[in-house]
């Protein structure tokens, strides 16, 4: 059996790949964090500790961008290679599950 085929990532800057990698770090943390989705303290306590160490990343990897002169972010690009990685997934580990019937 051979592994599903997923589609290619956009063309990225090597800053740009790093931005979304540290995003969905920090998403997958804040995730965890979520007392919504949680089940216990010590594991929201451990991912928020995480958090501080993915926040910072995330908050180099745009310095650097800076840095380099991309001052722009392509939001189409970069939203694509976030559903490539499964960025909507990710993200809605985030939010508030809505009401049961």
């Amino acid at each position: 059996m051979e592994p599903p085929e997923f589609p290619p990532l956009p063309a990225l800057t090597r800053a740009e790949g790093e931005v979304i990698d540290c995003y969905l770090a920090v998403l997958d943390q804040v995730g965890r964090i979520n007392p919504a989705h949680g089940s216990d303290t010590y594991s929201a306590l451990r991912a928020a500790h995480a958090l501080v160490s993915r926040a910072t990343a995330l908050r180099d990897a745009l310095a650097l961008m800076h840095e380099r002169g991309e001052r722009q972010i392509h939001a189409a690009t970069l939203a694509r290679a976030l559903r490539v990685l499964d960025g909507e997934r990710r993200a809605g580990r985030v939010a508030v599950p809505p009401t049961p019937n």
